[in-house]
């Protein structure tokens, strides 16, 4: 059973006062330029070296060869790096504060394993190749884990230690179930190597189109989720007293996380520590209050995701170094030292 958190702690987590809001304004607000810039670099930096001036033709004039790399390639890609960055940062701080966790991310509840385990299980047994074709097996599998991790974590009467003991078991036995899979097939082995590394380098016009009302839907459902989910981090007793609906306000935010995630997912594959470590750096600037977080995590977590890709397509080139992979080297070495600290053990 969970025991709610001692007076000291829920005092730690209650929502900061709001003489620090015109900060936290302008904070949001170079988030958003810097957000701007890093766009921009991706659509000016890519594996293939442009001049500004080609840039500019290929984006404002999409004919010929120029249009080809700057439109269908790069600009694309940009735009889903920014729907896929922004719904990941979402849905780690969702589930930051559902399961009480600092160190939770999008992975904890099991949903990157149901959308790998359904794109494995599309290409070996149902012949699936195209992208535009198994997006919609990744979303259903993330989906479908979501509400099986609801199901035995207790459905209404739902705790954050049983959600996230239910992903972790369930993202063992799917990962085991995809490892078993590639190992035995061989077509299978080579068509998941490229997807299960998350990448943007796949981005198409179709793809965003079918992933982009799920992403909005999940977005407004999230960010419509803050002040309940700030009363629930007080612990269900004080959320209760505050007219909270406990159990009403944790299937909303699983809800959430798994719209997010799953379209995230589906669109770019598994892609690791986004959801982790935006939503845990911007806390220490924004405080505990997730009307603050939500909305810097949207902005914050696209520019890392961004940055991430630019990076890739510059230090392999002529080739490039896949996002997933970037994010995984920087987040590797940030995550060790957020366990490090005092503080986050605590939490």
């Amino acid at each position: 059973m969970l025991v709610d958190s001692p007076p000291e702690q829920r005092a730690e987590t209650a929502p900061a006062p709001p003489t620090r809001g015109p900060l936290r304004a302008l904070g949001l607000l170079l988030g958003a330029a810097l957000l701007v810039l890093v766009a921009l670099a991706s659509i000016a930096i890519g594996a293939k070296a442009l001049a500004p001036d080609q840039v500019w033709h290929g984006l404002f004039h999409a004919t010929g060869t120029y249009g080809d790399v700057v439109v269908e390639q790069r600009l694309a890609r940009t735009v889903l790096g920014l729907l896929a960055g922004a719904a990941l940062g979402l849905a780690g701080a969702v589930l930051q504060a559902l399961t009480r966790n600092p160190l939770a991310d999008p992975g904890l509840l099991g949903i990157n394993a149901g959308a790998s385990a359904a794109v494995v299980t599309a290409m070996t047994w149902f012949g699936v190749t195209s992208l535009t074709g198994y997006v919609w097996f990744a979303f259903g599998g993330a989906a479908a884990v979501g509400a099986l991790v609801w199901f035995l974590g207790g459905s209404r009467g739902a705790t954050p230690v049983r959600l996230a003991l239910a992903g972790t078991a369930i993202s063992a036995a799917l990962y085991g179930y995809l490892q078993a899979v590639m190992i035995t097939d061989d077509a299978a082995l080579g068509r998941m190597r490229f997807w299960t590394v998350g990448s943007l380098a796949s981005a198409t016009g179709p793809t965003i189109t079918q992933v982009l009302p799920f992403l909005a839907a999940g977005t407004l459902l999230a960010l419509g989720l803050a002040r309940p989910l700030n009363a629930v981090a007080m612990g269900d007793d004080t959320a209760r007293a505050l007219g909270a609906r406990v159990h009403r306000t944790r299937a909303l935010a699983m809800l959430a996380a798994t719209v997010l995630c799953g379209a995230a997912t589906a669109a770019c594959g598994p892609i690791a520590f986004v959801g982790l470590v935006v939503p845990h750096a911007v806390r220490s600037f924004t405080g505990p209050d997730l009307r603050w977080i939500l909305p810097y995590a949207t902005v914050l977590s696209p520019v890392l995701l961004l940055g991430a890709d630019v990076a890739g397509r510059i230090v392999a080139r002529p080739a490039e170094l896949q996002v997933g992979i970037v994010t995984a080297i920087l987040g590797g070495p940030v995550f060790i030292l957020l366990v490090r600290r005092r503080r986050t053990a605590r939490l």
